[in-house]
């Protein structure tokens, strides 16, 4: 298989000859090997494991994943590599969960914005 992790601002990696992939899902974690069908799948932030000679791990945030034929595309908000597994673990949990809170901290800022301005305009259209 060919896997590809794509970022939005940039390739993350191009791995070719996967024998294997195991991601977290919503569901669970999840297997691909090379004979598996179609498919699609929600990631979950954790950790993308993939074999090639050897086994190699990649902290995920969420993001979908698609098995077509050979090609395997994981498509994230962020990724980091080349860390020890302890580690990467670590950072799942510190740094991509403290990245949804501030999100979310974010878009109730935004939906308090929206709504005072909706008053402010149904206020100005009724005099």
């Amino acid at each position: 298989m060919n896997l590809k992790i794509l970022l939005p601002y940039k390739v993350f990696a191009d791995i070719k000859d996967v024998k294997q992939v195991v991601m977290e899902t919503s569901e669970g974690s999840y297997g691909l090997l090379p004979q598996r069908l179609d498919c699609v799948a929600a990631l979950v932030p954790g950790i993308l494991t993939y074999e090639t000679e050897n086994i190699h791990y990649v902290a995920v945030d969420e993001g979908v994943m698609i098995k077509a034929g050979s090609e395997v595309l994981v498509s994230v908000r962020n990724a980091v590599g080349g860390a020890d597994l302890g580690k990467l673990g670590e950072l799942v949990k510190s740094e991509f969960t403290k990245q949804d809170q501030l999100e979310t901290q974010a878009k109730t800022v935004v939906a308090k914005l929206e709504r005072g301005f909706i008053y402010s305009f149904d206020k100005f259209r009724d005099h």
